[in-house]
C-alpha cells in the first residue's frame, strides 16, 4: 500500500485539515472521519514520532489535578480552579478506563506507591479523601485499588526502603496504574483506522504556506519531506484547520499571521533508563523532587525510567535531546530521592528528552497543564483551532472534543461511521523467524508487513513505531542491520542505502538517547530481604 502522492492531492478540498499526526492529532482526525467529515491528516515527520513518544507513558488517575496551590485548603479560596481540577481529574479517569477496557493490549499494569512524610503539605487522611473524591467522580469500572500502608509495612518494600529520610516516613499510599507499553503504536493504530474511515493520511508532509481562500476556507501549501530528490509540492483547501502540532503550534500559526499570539509554553522533560537491583523489578514509586515536581521510578521491562526533569525550554524544537547537564541533575536528584540506590553516571543505559506543549499563561511560568482548545479567530485566523496542554493520557477525549468543536461550525459532508480503538495486529505467518531472539514477539514477517503497508520512510520509523524493537534494552542497536536487510527489497534500498540507514539509526541512538553500546554497565544486586521482610513485600 503506497502513500497517496502529493500530485494526486493537488487542488483537493477537505472539510478539515489536521496538522500534526501525534496522539492528539490522530485522535481528532479519527473522530472527525467517523463523524462523516472529509479529513486530511498530515505530519512533517513520521506519525507519532515526536512528543507522543517522549514521556514516561503513565496513564494518570487524576490525583495530580487535585493537588494545586501551596496548601491543601487552596480550593476554598479558588473554587473555580477546584471545579476545573475536578473536571480534568474526571477526564483522566474516563480516559484511563477507556484505554484499560478497550485497548488492554497496549498497556502495562503496575501498582504505584506514593510516600508520605511527616511535615508534607498533604496528610495521610487527605490522600484517603482524594481517593474517595476520585471514586465519586467515577472510575469507569476500573478499580483504583487504593490502599494506605503504615510505616513498618512501607519500609519492608523495595524502593520504598531506598527513599530519603525514612525516619520521617509515615507510610505509603498505593494505586493501580497503567502505562502505555508502546505509545507510538497507539498512534499508528489510530492513523490507519482513520484511513480506513476514508481520511487521507500522509507523513513527511510539511505545511509551507497557509492563507485564506474565500469561501473554501484555507489554502495550504504542502511539501514532501521524504526522499533525497526534488521535493514534490501541492496546494489543498480545507474549510476548517486543526493545528495539533504540539510544540510547533506557534510556528504553524505564523505561516498565516505574523501577529498570532503565543499559545505554547514548552517545558523540557528528561528521563534516564537504569537497571535497579532485582527486588525492585516491576515496582513503581512516585515521589517529589526538591523543586516540588513529581519524580518517579517507572518500570520498563527489566529496567526503570528515573525522572523527569522539568525546565523551561526555549531551544530548537526540531532537536530536543538530553545532554550531560540533564543527566547530572537527574542523578543528583535520584541520589537525593532514592539515596539507597546510590546511582551514578555509569548506571545510565540511555536517556531521552521531550517537550511538553503546555498552555501559555502569564500566571504559569512553566506553562499551564490544563487542556485548551483555542479558537484563533481573534488572532485573525477564523476557522483555525489549536490544542495545547493535551497529555498522552487524555487523547481520546481530546479527539472527541475536537470533533464537537468542528460540529458547532460545520456540518459533516457524509454519513457517520464506526471508529475502532482495537489494536491492529500483524497477519500470522507460521514459521517466520524472530528478528532478534532477545526481543520477544517481533517476527521478520511483521517487519515486512509494516514496510509494505504502513508508510515508513526510515529504519527508525520501522523499529520504533511499526514494530516494538526501538524500546528494547539496547534500543534495537544490534537488530538494526538484520532489520534493514529484511526490508530492503520492499523499501527499494540498495546495499549503500541499507548501510546508510543502519548508520543513521545508530547515530540517532547516540544523539537522541545518549546510547553508547561500548559502555559496560555494572551489575546491580544486593543482599536479599530477611524472610520476615520478604513476606511483607508480597502484601498487595
Amino acid at each position: 500500500m503506497a502513500r497517496p502522492s502529493l500530485s494526486s492531492l493537488d487542488g483537493s478540498t477537505f472539510d478539515v485539515a489536521v496538522i500534526g499526526a501525534g496522539v492528539n492529532g490522530s485522535s481528532a482526525a479519527q473522530h472527525l472521519a467517523a463523524a462523516g467529515y472529509s479529513v486530511l491528516l498530515i505530519d512533517k515527520a513520521d506519525f507519532g514520532g515526536a512528543t507522543s513518544s517522549r514521556s514516561g507513558r503513565l496513564i494518570g488517575n487524576g490525583m495530580r489535578y487535585l493537588a494545586f496551590g501551596k496548601s491543601p485548603w487552596a480550593f476554598l479560596s479558588h473554587p473555580l480552579q477546584f471545579l476545573d481540577s475536578c473536571k480534568m481529574a474526571k477526564g483522566a479517569l474516563s480516559d484511563r478506563a477507556n484505554m484499560a477496557l478497550k485497548t488492554p493490549e497496549r498497556l502495562n499494569n503496575h501498582l504505584t506507591y506514593y510516600p508520605i512524610y511527616r511535615g508534607d503539605k498533604y496528610k495521610p487522611w487527605q490522600y484517603d479523601a482524594a481517593a474517595l473524591l476520585l471514586k465519586t467522580l467515577g472510575t469507569g469500572g476500573v478499580n483504583l485499588s487504593y490502599r494506605r500502608y503504615g510505616r513498618e509495612e512501607a519500609l519492608a518494600m523495595p524502593l520504598i526502603r531506598d527513599l530519603r529520610e525514612t525516619g520521617k516516613l509515615l507510610g505509603v499510599t498505593r494505586f493501580d496504574s497503567f502505562q502505555f507499553n508502546w505509545p507510538e503504536r497507539v498512534v499508528i493504530d489510530t492513523v490507519f483506522n482513520t484511513q480506513d474511515l476514508g481520511a487521507t493520511v500522509r507523513n513527511y508532509t510539511r505545511v509551507v504556506g497557509m492563507d485564506r481562500s474565500g469561501e473554501r476556507g484555507w489554502r495550504l501549501g504542502l511539501r514532501d519531506e521524504a526522499g533525497a530528490g526534488p521535493a514534490a509540492t501541492a496546494q489543498v483547501s480545507a474549510r476548517i484547520v486543526l493545528n495539533m502540532s504540539g510544540p510547533w503550534i506557534d510556528a504553524v500559526n505564523r505561516l498565516a499571521s505574523d501577529t498570532a499570539s503565543r499559545k505554547v509554553t514548552g517545558t523540557k522533560g528528561v528521563y534516564m533508563a537504569v537497571q535497579l537491583p532485582p527486588d525492585c523489578r516491576g515496582k513503581l514509586v512516585a515521589a517529589m523532587s526538591r523543586e516540588d515536581d513529581p519524580f518517579l521510578a517507572i518500570p520498563w521491562d527489566d529496567l526503570h525510567y528515573i525522572g523527569p526533569s522539568e525546565t523551561l525550554f526555549e531551544g530548537d524544537v526540531d532537536d530536543i535531546v538530553p545532554d550531560e547537564s540533564d543527566l547530572a541533575w537527574l542523578i543528583d536528584e535520584a541520589r537525593h530521592v532514592f539515596p539507597g540506590l546510590a546511582l551514578t553516571r555509569d548506571d545510565v543505559i540511555y536517556a531521552w528528552a521531550g517537550v511538553r506543549p503546555l498552555t501559555n499563561r502569564s500566571s504559569a511560568p512553566k506553562g499551564a497543564r490544563s487542556r485548551v482548545f483555542h479558537d484563533l479567530s481573534a488572532d485573525g485566523l477564523p476557522g483555525v483551532y489549536a490544542l495545547t496542554g493535551g497529555p498522552l493520557t487524555t487523547h481520546r477525549t481530546a479527539g472527541a472534543e475536537a470533533c464537537q468543536t468542528v460540529k458547532r461550525v460545520l456540518r459533516p459532508s457524509s454519513s457517520e461511521k464506526s471508529l475502532s480503538f482495537s489494536p491492529r495486529s500483524f497477519p500470522a505467518e507460521p514459521g517466520s523467524a524472530l528478528l532478534d531472539p532477545s526481543i520477544p514477539g517481533v517476527a521478520i514477517s511483521d517487519l515486512r508487513h509494516a514496510a509494505l503497508n504502513e508508510f515508513p520512510e526510515t529504519l527508525t520509523d520501522l523499529l520504533f513505531r511499526r514494530v516494538r524493537v526501538g524500546w528494547s534494552r539496547d534500543l534495537g542497536h544490534a537488530a538494526a542491520q538484520d532489520a534493514a536487510v529484511a526490508v530492503a527489497d520492499i523499501m527499494e534500498w540498495n546495499e549503500d542505502r541499507v548501510q546508510s540507514e543502519v548508520a543513521a539509526y545508530r547515530d540517532n541512538l547516540r544523539h537522541l538517547y545518549l546510547y553508547r553500546p561500548e559502555t559496560t554497565h555494572r551489575p546491580r544486586d544486593r543482599e536479599p530481604l530477611s524472610p520476615k521482610m520478604a513476606r511483607e513485600t508480597k502484601v498487595r
